[in-house]
């Protein structure tokens, strides 16, 4: 049987999100995952930085790599029907456990040690950052949206800016106080800031 971990995980380019709104530009899951990596390292690089933390950057970057991955077996659940109740909730979690058990199948044996912390990781502070950071890649395409002019995100960034203002990280509130409304701006204006 040949291991097939890898090409399945380059499937996640072929999973669209956002899938119950009207999109101006498409996202897959896999530029998804890219940003989550991205701004997983900032915001644990502002933590330390700038309020004394003790977050280990690298680690949030391979959590965020491999934060999404059971959708390549489940797809993406759209957010209302994933969170619609505690229920639903919980058997849909146990079901991105199931599906992260069946990847790691997919891997080598002796290979598997490696991914499993990963895959089936486990609640830390990373893992904090991980969510947060998802979310804020949520923010940020509500943001970008919006500025094409699609108004179908307006609720969609009121609740995205509101579940990460109540994850209460000194870091986040930076990056959106300081480094979100670049986003708004076009690329002439990103370049005349420096």
């Amino acid at each position: 049987m040949k291991p097939t971990f890898y090409a399945m995980m380059s499937r996640m380019k072929y999973i669209p999100r956002w899938t119950l709104m009207h999109n101006v530009r498409s996202e897959s899951l896999y530029e998804h995952t890219a940003e989550v990596a991205v701004l997983a390292h900032a915001l644990a690089a502002i933590e330390n930085s700038r309020f004394g933390g003790n977050v280990d950057e690298g680690k949030c970057v391979l959590l965020a790599l491999y934060h999404d991955m059971s959708e390549i077996l489940t797809g993406d659940l759209p957010t209302p029907v994933k969170y619609h109740d505690e229920t639903l909730r919980d058997a849909y979690k146990q079901v991105e456990k199931e599906a992260n058990e069946r990847l790691l199948q997919k891997l080598p044996e002796n290979l598997r040690d490696e991914y499993a912390p990963l895959l089936l990781a486990e609640d830390s502070v990373e893992t904090k950052f991980v969510k947060a950071a998802d979310k804020l890649s949520a923010l940020i395409k509500c943001v970008e949206e919006l500025k094409m002019g699609n108004r179908e995100f307006v609720s969609a960034r009121k609740s995205t800016e509101k579940a990460l203002k109540a994850m209460d990280i000194a870091a986040v509130d930076c990056f959106i106080k300081e480094f979100l409304p670049a986003y708004e701006m076009t690329l002439d204006e990103q370049e005349a800031q420096g």
